[in-house]
């Protein structure tokens, strides 16, 4: 169930709605679709309302003039390449002249790169030539909005990095509005323009991926959006909290005296220090209980007391395991948000 879910999508945007299973991204998705009929609210389209409950209107899927990829792409088997993709020309509300549908078909396979395979049976391509051609299918009539949900879902791990690429590279070179849903927050900031994070049928934030990775207002965004170290503690003055480790100072925290709150450390939000390095705000004595070196950088379990944190160095760190040092929190890249029972 949708609780007052309201946004806007400027055009030639990548929109995405991320969040976690159940927690109303699709539905979301299929009510501006058509597919869905809201029980309130109003949805405009370039400034066409295609659904209002104050005017008894819904305008029916197929007059939207929108572009969709669904999770299992609906291919059909018993048609070529050429044939799925030609669909939407032929039996669609916006048919073409007969004389434009193989140039436009051509046009739109070559996009993806599967005008060679035009005519292959269906049944014949791989997960990722199938996502290729639902792709094409749903571009090839022009739409003004493309819909996407979940559409890389179903390939391997290695193909849906390529995808992941071409794929908003394709749809910002047309210029097509996009609204994408996934629940992967890699693939949410590595394309999108703006994220809305969704949580129980509302929306908790929007914003630019930097901006909701690394100014999140909630302990959920923290935790959603890649790991966090979330300390709690109790705002002792100004810009400063006092937690287990000790007294922290957060730039920018903006939180009433004695409110309970989370900090929010990532694990880039560290310096670990050696040998006599002094005591102060925000440094805290620790000892290295874990190493995992994954190539790019050194993921580091880290005790401090009997708090736990999750850090990370670059690949030429010589730390050893057991090692005592003092890690840092840098105070402008520490964040306060009120503390929710519910999460950490």
């Amino acid at each position: 169930m949708l609780d007052k879910v309201s946004f806007d999508v400027a055009e030639g945007e990548f929109f995405t709605l991320l969040g976690p299973s159940g927690c109303g991204k699709t539905t979301t998705l299929q009510c501006i679709a058509g597919l869905e009929v809201p029980s309130a609210g109003c949805i405009s389209m370039g400034g066409q309302t295609v659904f209002s409950s104050e005017q008894n209107l819904m305008v029916p899927a197929n007059k939207r003039d929108l572009g969709m990829v669904f999770q299992s792409y609906a291919i059909w088997p018993h048609m070529t390449v050429f044939d799925n993709v030609a669909f939407p020309l032929i039996h669609g509300p916006r048919k073409a002249a007969k004389s434009e549908i193989a140039s436009r078909v051509r046009e739109a396979l070559a996009r993806v790169q599967l005008d060679h395979l035009a005519e292959r049976p269906a049944p014949l391509l791989s997960g990722g030539q199938q996502q290729r051609v639902a792709l094409a299918r749903a571009l090839v009539h022009a739409p003004r909005l493309l819909l996407l949900d979940e559409p890389l879902s179903n390939l391997d791990a290695k193909l849906r990095d390529v995808m992941r690429g071409e794929l908003r590279v394709l749809v910002k070179s047309l210029g097509i509005t996009t609204i994408f849903v996934t629940h992967d927050q890699v693939e949410a900031m590595s394309m999108s323009d703006r994220v809305a994070l969704m949580r129980d049928g509302q929306i908790v934030q929007i914003g630019a991926p930097r901006d909701i990775y690394l100014r999140p207002t909630s302990a959920f965004t923290a935790s959603f959006m890649g790991h966090s170290n979330m300390i709690a503690g109790t705002m002792q003055s100004m810009g400063v909290a006092e937690t287990a480790l000790g007294p922290m100072r957060i730039d920018g925290a903006t939180q009433a005296v004695g409110a309970k709150v989370f900090v929010i450390a990532r694990p880039q939000s560290a310096v670990l220090l050696r040998g006599a390095a002094g005591g102060g705000a925000n440094r805290f004595p620790a000892r290295i209980a874990g190493l995992n070196f994954v190539g790019d950088q050194i993921e580091i379990d880290a005790d401090c007391g009997a708090r736990h944190l999750r850090l990370v160095v670059d690949s030429y760190g010589d730390l050893q395991l057991g090692e005592q040092v003092m890690v840092e929190l840098l105070r402008d890249r520490l964040v306060v948000v009120p503390h929710d029972a519910s999460v950490g």
